[in-house]
């Protein structure tokens, strides 16, 4: 793609009114703000990049005898994002595709976080969700072409690593909304902006092919495969839009980290004393398909319906190895004490619990919208769009537990970047797991998980073109969501059979006869025992086969609920086209009105009889109905004091309603599971239930400074400031009674600490509540794109960089809503250097530490703080020709991984991980 820029004058003023520019936010910034409004985003109006021409290089020719300087390849998706940030008048950062098929970056979530303001979650080293100024996944808002797309399952925000990066042609991130944009986006909105057909001149067509090897998964080879067309009949009016796309991906991860603390007094102090060491190695195989489509029919210059349809499936098989090493808290010998902390802790005569856990997850989103516009010659013009998606995930686990006694072992953290382990036995000997001396050893354990997410949607916009003062149109609409949740649970565990084996039947196969060796956990850590031998799941599944035994996948109506939310909004917003002192002001003002209308069904349950009790028995359904109103309003301005100088001014008021996926928990859940120790006792796991939460609002205010000096360049500032209500916070509690069985917490003994009843079954009961009071997250962000052709004998060189800092309230984690997750400072750095044959680009992404809970993390159950950390990622193009081009990369070059500290003490060890290198090689073909 070409993008023609043209060179601005004067740039030595222009630098004199950025700077006086620049103080008005960063003064701003470093005072005390006493008030706070809203300021609107509207992804209903997404930014259209740049079409890519059929002929590039004639484009170029042409600009360059005009004197224009023109910029392509990944500049010029530069370039196409900047220009749309400029003539956008909400607050806004995006990425635009170099080409149709051709994405800056391998993922989605690894493009975006290279925006001010975006931090990128991992899943096993690999991109997939993203926070916006410092608030979760959850409280973003995605959209694709400004409509609601829902993800199979997003229980930590929307899964960007199962869409492949074809579907995109371009992507913003809006940080202030508008009137006529969808609520939902507390932090932001992403919107996903797909390829338009009548954009292009001529018949495209994109042939793609990759090789991909997760270093660490093995040498096992990886396809992707991508097909694209657009055309375009009828004279024009008619453009269609196809693509198909399909990858395999396999990646490995490991993690030693403290799964549970416990207490004791020592010379008078209350010390933090490691209770449960655990391994977990995860192996992932990935399959994913991608499909969409796309209509557009202009039968007549005033009349246009676009139709367009997407479908993504991601089936994800995981093979996870653990090591969970159950220390018994009265016989545990803390020594070397610092910090608040037993530094080197000693365990005796405790039980060791090898699990091997199968899971397979199948997920899928589709989406379908048909939309008309409609414009006559008096600047009157009317849009209607009807929309469904639906997101379905599907799960099941499948776990072989082995339980034996070892007889001691020492965990030295002394190094909390290098923590030591030793253990009296030989975890990869067959003779450790004698059938006879078993004291747990069951097949299968686990919970089957159906949710779906629905939304059906029909919207009317109307707006009108009016000479009246400042304003310049007028635009009213109306909107009606209906959005339903469905959570169906169920468990098939051994234990609710009647017949079931124990723990030293022979029904199963010997580790000494069947096993499955796992080694060089984590890259062969020669600090603690790094292999061990699990049990053969294909054995114990035909074992049970043999005997006949079926276990019957029962439902769990304590875990299960449907909920409808019902959402009608309207609104009115006005458009704003004035000079103030002979500078431009655009911008709009408007307000949107939603009611929503929440009804929850869930179960009434009652314990089972019997000895199983995993799962309740239905007794009944209640139905619970809250409704509730929201006013948004919103503003957004742009001064332009110079042709190449902006100025910003953004107010809002946003909302993110309760999160609807398949952990949360707007019905009161329960779920019950066996205790190896101590024997004879249970845990139960109970969610008190969300469904009378109210909604998270904030208002925001955003004022920042813009300069566009040159092709590929700019150079921008931008102050936030936040204050939150109603944040939800989760909590551990310990009520007088559950269900009429009496609790207490634990003084003495095994369960130190635990929520217990009299028969010593251990109550792990979690209560979320809204926080009443306010909380404040105020933030700079500063981006930077230069090009350096002007200061470089040699053309091609660039850089893009950011910076974000934001600072939250102070709130201790269980005690009220707390920004976690949250980096403070984080940092993107990229300089590249293209020209028409070859490419080069390197990028740093550093973000500070951030706090985690057990809501966010599997390995933060009493809460850790996640090391700072840089990753650095690679990638090279070669293109010898218009029609054939080749990339290479490697992802996370310097082998970043996660390390994590307890107590908010970098001197207390939590957690270490490795998951290594990703690399690809690709062929692009182009006709």
């Amino acid at each position: 793609m070409a993008v023609v820029v043209r060179e601005p004058a004067r740039v030595a003023r222009a630098v004199k009114t950025m700077l006086l520019g620049t103080a008005g936010p960063v003064l701003w910034f470093m005072a005390p703000a006493a008030l706070a409004q809203t300021v609107p985003i509207d992804p209903n109006a997404p930014v259209t990049p740049t079409p890519a021409t059929s002929e590039p290089i004639a484009a170029a020719d042409a600009a360059e005898e005009a004197g224009e300087v023109v910029v392509t390849g990944f500049r010029a998706s530069i370039a196409t994002a900047l220009d749309a940030k400029r003539r956008d008048t909400r607050v806004s950062d995006g990425i635009s595709a170099e080409d149709l098929g051709k994405f800056p970056s391998q993922n989605i979530t690894e493009s975006i976080q290279r925006i001010s303001g975006v931090q990128m979650q991992n899943i096993n080293g690999r991109g997939a969700t993203i926070s916006i100024r410092g608030l979760g996944p959850q409280y973003a808002l995605t959209t694709i072409n400004g409509q609601t797309f829902k993800s199979a399952d997003f229980t930590d925000g929307f899964r960007y690593d199962i869409i492949q990066t074809e579907l995109a042609n371009a992507v913003q991130v809006l940080k202030s909304p508008t009137a006529d944009m969808d609520s939902g986006g507390l932090s932001g909105t992403i919107n996903i902006q797909t390829v338009q057909p009548l954009d292009y001149k001529n018949r495209k067509i994109v042939l793609s092919a990759k090789a991909q090897n997760s270093e660490y998964a093995g040498k096992t080879i990886t396809p992707k495969f991508g097909a694209s067309y657009v055309d375009q009949f009828a004279d024009g009016r008619v453009g269609v839009y196809v693509n198909l796309g399909y990858q395999k991906l396999e990646d490995r991860a490991d993690y030693l980290f403290q799964d549970r603390w416990a207490t004791q007094t020592i010379d008078g102090a209350v010390i933090a004393v490691p209770r449960r060491p655990r391994y977990r190695r995860i192996d992932r195989s990935i399959e994913q398909l991608t499909g969409s489509g796309g209509l557009q029919w202009r039968p007549t210059d005033r009349l246009e319906i676009d139709a367009t349809a997407i479908y993504a499936r991601d089936d994800t098989k995981y093979d996870v190895n653990q090591q969970v090493f159950l220390f018994n808290t009265s016989r545990l010998t803390a020594g070397s004490i610092s910090d608040g902390a037993s530094k080197v802790t000693t365990a005796t005569n405790f039980t060791l619990e090898n699990n091997r856990q199968e899971e397979s997850r199948k997920l899928s989103s589709q989406g379908y919208t048909l939309a008309m516009k409609w414009k006559d010659e008096d600047g009157l013009a009317v849009r209607a769009v009807g929309n469904f998606t639906r997101g379905y995930a599907y799960s099941r686990e499948d776990a072989a537990i082995l339980g034996v006694t070892i007889p001691s072992a020492t965990l030295d953290i002394t190094d909390p970047r290098k923590p030591k382990y030793t253990v009296a036995a030989n975890l990869s000997d067959p003779a450790l797991y004698n059938q006879a001396t078993l004291v747990r050893n069951e097949f299968p354990n686990g919970a089957t998980r159906r949710t779906t997410g629905k939304e059906v949607s029909t919207q009317v916009d109307v707006t009108k073109d009016v000479t009246l003062g400042p304003i310049s149109q007028f635009a009213a609409g109306t909107k009606f969501r209906h959005e339903s949740f469905v959570r169906d649970v169920g468990r098939h565990d051994l234990g609710s059979i009647a017949n079931r084996p124990g723990p030293t039947s022979t029904l199963f196969p010997a580790l000494s006869a069947a096993s499955y060796g796992v080694g060089g956990f984590l890259d062969g850590n020669g600090n603690l025992p790094n292999a061990w031998i699990a049990p053969d799941t294909a054995g114990y599944r035909q074992a049970l086969a043999n005997a006949g035994i079926a276990v019957p996948d029962l439902p769990a109506p304590e875990g299960s609920y449907t909920v409808d939310r019902y959402i009608p909004a309207v609104y009115a917003m006005a458009s704003l086209d004035s000079m103030v002192f002979g500078a431009t002001l655009r911008g709009n003002l408007g307000v949107r009105y939603e009611h929503t209308k929440q009804v929850v069904n869930g179960n009434i349950t009652q314990p089972r009889t019997g000895s199983y009790t995993d799962v309740t028995q239905k007794i009944g359904e209640y139905v619970e109905t809250q409704e509730y109103d929201n006013v948004l309003p919103s503003l957004n301005l742009v001064l332009e004091p110079t042709r190449t100088l902006q100025v910003r001014f953004a107010a809002a008021k946003v909302l993110v309603r309760p999160i609807l996926d398949s952990r949360s928990s707007l019905a009161q859940t329960t779920s019950s599971t066996a205790n190896t120790f101590p024997v004879g006792t249970r845990t139960l796991t109970i969610d008190l239930g969300q469904s009378g939460l109210k909604p998270l609002t904030a208002d925001q205010l955003d004022l920042g400074v813009e300069w566009y000096y040159g092709p590929a360049s700019a150079l921008s500032i931008n102050g936030f400031y936040k204050w939150v209500k109603n944040g939800t916070f989760s909590s551990l509690v310990c009520p007088g009674n559950f269900n009429g069985t009496a609790l207490s917490r634990a003084s003495s003994g095994a369960t130190n600490g635990d929520c217990v009843d009299a028969a010593g079954n251990t109550y792990n009961i979690t209560q979320t509540s809204n926080d009443p009071s306010t909380i404040r997250i105020r933030g700079v962000e500063v981006s930077w794109n230069q090009s350096f052709d002007r200061w470089l004998p040699v053309d091609g060189f660039g850089l893009l960089a950011n910076y974000t800092r934001v600072i939250p309230t102070k709130v201790a984690i269980g005690t009220g809503f707390t920004v976690r997750n949250l980096s403070k400072n984080t940092a993107n750095i990229t300089p590249y250097w293209e020209d028409r044959l070859f490419s080069l680009r390197l990028s740093a992404n550093y973000r500070s530490s951030y706090e985690q809970n057990g809501a966010d993390s599997f390995f933060a159950t009493e809460g850790h703080t996640v090391r700072a950390r840089t990753q650095f990622d690679l990638s090279a193009g070669f293109t010898p020709t218009d029609y054939l081009s080749f990339a290479a990369g490697v992802i996370n070059l310097n082998n970043s991984r996660e390390e994590a500290y307890y107590n908010n003490n970098p001197s207390i060890w939590q957690e270490s991980s490795f998951y290594g290198r990703s690399f690809y090689l690709s062929a692009t073909l182009r006709m």
